[in-house]
């Protein structure tokens, strides 16, 4: 196969994948289906690459609030690659014990909070610290990891832990050890990685079927919809309203904090 053909074919792997997840999904989506009708949230963390997951979430078309949303600039800034808020920078702080504690000291944490913690290869030091203290906090955490990547892999942790051993359920994206998908001739490493791809699948899947259990509950999210579908001035409302709902419930992780 060409390098296209295989990239494709292996995506349709990554599905398969998926698709043999789903009773993991569905309990995934219970979970934080009930943080939010509680009116509290579901935190979703990701360093490095991992970002791009947490934004896949919330906020984006098609998306609802209920999730908040922790991107630290200092782990995920990736396009000055080099020079000031660079790579190694963001590479280097990853894995420097005790920075979980420090973002997390600005949040009231409670049990009925639930996480999404995402990390493909779960072996670098703040998102497995993270974990750590959201399940101390007597929530449920679940790990979106590349399973086959994760389990090839060292773990940075002093203690050998790594994300899948402070979580409730593990998720996986189905990608290869590694993560780049597609092998060239001529070239002795592999190009193109797809755990992007299992991720973003995996968290639309959770998303739609929290969506079809908040309204079943009687709490239909105010969901992010482009005007081509609804008309500008319902786009609008929509929009204002879900920014607005998302305030008051980040309000409340505000509320006791250093209490």
């Amino acid at each position: 196969m060409n390098p296209i053909e295989q990239y494709l074919a292996k995506c349709r792997n990554i599905i398969e994948v998926i698709e043999s997840q789903e009773t993991a999904v569905r309990e995934a989506a219970g979970w934080f289906a009930e943080t939010i009708m509680d009116g509290r949230m579901v935190h979703v963390f990701g360093s490095g690459h991992s970002r791009m997951l947490v934004e896949e979430m919330w906020p984006r078309y098609g998306s609802f609030p209920g999730f908040n949303p922790i991107v630290e600039l200092s782990l995920t800034f990736h396009n000055p690659v080099v020079g000031s808020n660079g790579q190694r920078q963001a590479m280097f702080l990853e894995n420097v014990s005790g920075l979980a504690t420090r973002i997390l000291r600005n949040f009231d944490l409670r049990s009925n909070d639930s996480a999404l913690v995402i990390s493909s290869s779960g072996c670098n030091v703040v998102p497995i610290e993270m974990a750590e203290l959201f399940q101390k906090a007597g929530m449920k955490v679940v790990a979106l990891v590349t399973k086959a990547h994760s389990e090839g892999s060292t773990t940075n942790h002093p203690d050998g832990k790594k994300l899948t051993d402070f979580c409730d359920l593990v998720l996986d994206t189905g990608a290869p050890l590694g993560d780049s998908m597609v092998v060239i001739d001529g070239l002795d490493t592999p190009v193109a990685p797809g755990s992007t791809v299992g991720g973003a699948m995996l968290v639309n899947c959770i998303k739609a079927e929290v969506a079809r259990l908040l309204t079943e509950g009687g709490s239909p999210p105010r969901v992010l919809t482009s005007g081509a579908l609804v008309g500008k001035e319902r786009a609008q409302d929509l929009f204002e309203s879900a920014y607005d709902e998302h305030a008051h419930r980040l309000a409340g992780l505000f509320e006791h904090v250093g209490q």
